[in-house]
């Protein structure tokens, strides 16, 4: 079974994003997830958990940032009787709950300092030190964390602890925003219609070419959890109808970035053009501008290094 079926798509960046994080889930290596919020962090940490030694074993998720900052070190490693107000019986916390299986802790970004002490204290030695105890517990459990904000800011800031960021980024991977998989939006819609449609015991509509060009133009500020919202209210507003760009919310409609060809500086040829030849000679300039380097070369062209590296071997560009 491919566990990483769930995560739809067929995009250079997906694809050798879900590589590295096949290799790593069958290891126990610590694993830091990144990526905006809505693109999909723990259907991957889930994935990865199932893939991996420990799949018969619990997969525990939290939102550090769900939870009251006072109470977070207590649901992490538990507390004692009487260390708190309200505290009225020993907790075990998640570290517990988890034993022999994966925490996924997500936006860990927002972990108070002194939580983030304890938590490095658990990856070097494998303790938990419950609230109001002074004697420690070990458990056998994988991290995998997650974040949507740049933690080298936070630790420049003094908000982040740089020898954690260290300790959770062995393998680092990292969820490209659904604005930059535009070529993967049309494999998530329809994988969604189907869902909403068996979900709701309904017929799925479907999208026009004028209406999914749109859809491939928006920004998706939300990512895919926006383009899983709107599947499902048109699923159910408009069953088993044509969906046209008319029938889009006013965002989509109003919004200059759904409107192909406008604002981008770009006026089309009378006569047209060869846009494989204009893409070849446009990738062969950044190289040229940047000495080769491939990865400055793809912040130029707006892609990313996979997708440059995708496109050039289309062009038949040289591997050196």
């Amino acid at each position: 079974m491919d566990h990483f079926s769930a995560i739809i798509g067929q995009s250079p960046e997906l694809d050798s994003l879900i590589r590295s994080a096949r290799i790593a889930a069958a290891t126990d290596v610590t694993i830091l997830i990144k990526g905006e919020t809505g693109t999909g962090k723990e259907v991957l940490a889930s994935a990865i958990q199932k893939a991996s030694p420990r799949a018969a074993k619990k997969f525990v998720a939290i939102n550090c940032a769900a939870l009251p900052e006072g109470l977070i070190e207590s649901e992490l490693f538990g507390h004692k009787k009487g260390a708190f107000t309200g505290a009225t019986a020993n907790s075990p916390g998640l570290f517990q709950a988890a034993d022999g299986g994966t925490l996924f802790l997500d936006e860990i970004n927002s972990l108070p300092l002194v939580v983030q002490g304890k938590l490095l204290r658990f990856l070097d030695s494998g303790e938990c030190l419950p609230v109001g105890e002074t004697t420690a517990y070990k458990v056998n459990v994988r991290v995998i964390a997650a974040t949507n904000s740049d933690l080298n800011d936070q630790i420049k800031a003094g908000e982040f602890r740089q020898d954690l960021y260290y300790r959770l980024n062995v393998v680092p991977i990292e969820l490209p925003p659904l604005a930059k998989r535009s070529e993967d939006i049309e494999h998530l819609i329809k994988h969604f219609l189907k869902q909403f449609a068996a979900q709701h015991g309904i017929k799925p509509p479907q999208f026009s070419k004028p209406a999914l060009k749109v859809l491939k133009a928006y920004k998706w500020p939300g990512n895919i959890r926006e383009l899983r919202n709107l599947c499902e209210r048109l699923s159910i507003l408009l069953s088993g109808r044509t969906i046209e760009i008319d029938n889009l919310p006013s965002e989509f409609r109003v919004n200059p970035q759904a409107n192909p060809g406008k604002n981008t500086g770009f006026i089309l040829p009378e006569t047209g053009l060869q846009l494989d030849s204009l893409e070849a000679d446009l990738i062969n300039q950044a190289l040229s501008r940047t000495k080769g380097n491939r990865s400055q070369s793809a912040k130029l062209l707006g892609l990313s290094r996979d997708t440059l590296l995708y496109r050039m071997h289309k062009h038949g560009f040289t591997a050196n």
